[in-house]
């Protein structure tokens, strides 16, 4: 090999472990995103300290989940939110000791947004999020995927991330459905021409009450059948 060429090889081989890091996340490092985010000490120090010992439903996910009081948006009082702000599904992975020790019949969970607008794959983030069931079945609690939503033009890179939430979608119904597990479908009622419904989020990411009556009235006949 010529020496001239070593530069060249140095400058592949550099793209080449830059590219790959949009295809796996570096779990349980101390460069793992969720241990930047404050946000996510800050829940789990006030899970550690919640009365709550026991919640039939949790809901679990990021920032959408986080922004609305389950149980009065449900008429219900047996629900445990469990959303925390910027969190990615790596994160959710790492907290799942919280969902476990309030021993729950159901755990809906929602989340990729966050990972895909920091440059993970859909397929990445599927991997992660496949994780995240097993731990639940593991623990005999059921898990209700949920589509992870659009966001609009509202929302900086609309029309660049959308196509790879429809992938995750796409991976997370087909395994659904492969395996026997509840799927809940938001994006049918939330999207229009490929984007989150404006009038259904007052920033493009994050949903108004609109949005958050659509994904009630979702959710509704589901718990009625599961939990009377």
């Amino acid at each position: 090999m010529k020496k001239g060429n070593k530069p060249i090889l140095l400058i592949i081989l550099i793209t080449f472990l830059f590219s790959a890091s949009s295809f796996a996340y570096t779990s349980g490092s101390d460069t793992a995103a969720y241990k930047k985010n404050s946000n996510y000490w800050l829940q789990t120090g006030l899970y550690n300290i919640y009365r709550t010992q026991h919640a039939n439903i949790v809901m679990l996910g990021n920032s959408i989940t986080h922004g609305v009081n389950w149980n009065e948006l449900m008429g219900r009082n047996d629900i445990a939110e469990r959303g925390i702000p910027s969190d990615n599904v790596e994160g959710f992975l790492n907290r799942l000791d919280y969902i476990y020790k309030l021993n729950p019949r159901i755990c809906f969970i929602m989340g990729g947004i966050n990972d895909i607008y920091s440059g993970y794959s859909a397929e990445a983030v599927f991997s992660e999020y496949v994780q995240v069931i097993k731990g639940l079945q593991d623990h005999k609690i059921i898990p209700v995927i949920q589509s992870t939503l659009f966001v609009s033009t509202k929302w900086h890179n609309a029309r660049d991330k959308n196509p790879e939430v429809s992938k995750l979608n796409a991976l997370l119904k087909d395994y659904a459905e492969k395996n026997n597990l509840l799927f809940v479908d938001l994006i049918a009622k939330m999207t229009r021409d490929g984007l989150l419904r404006d009038e259904l989020t007052y920033d493009g990411l994050h949903l108004n009450a609109n949005g958050y009556a659509i994904w009630r009235d979702e959710l509704d006949p589901l718990l009625n059948r599961l939990i009377q």
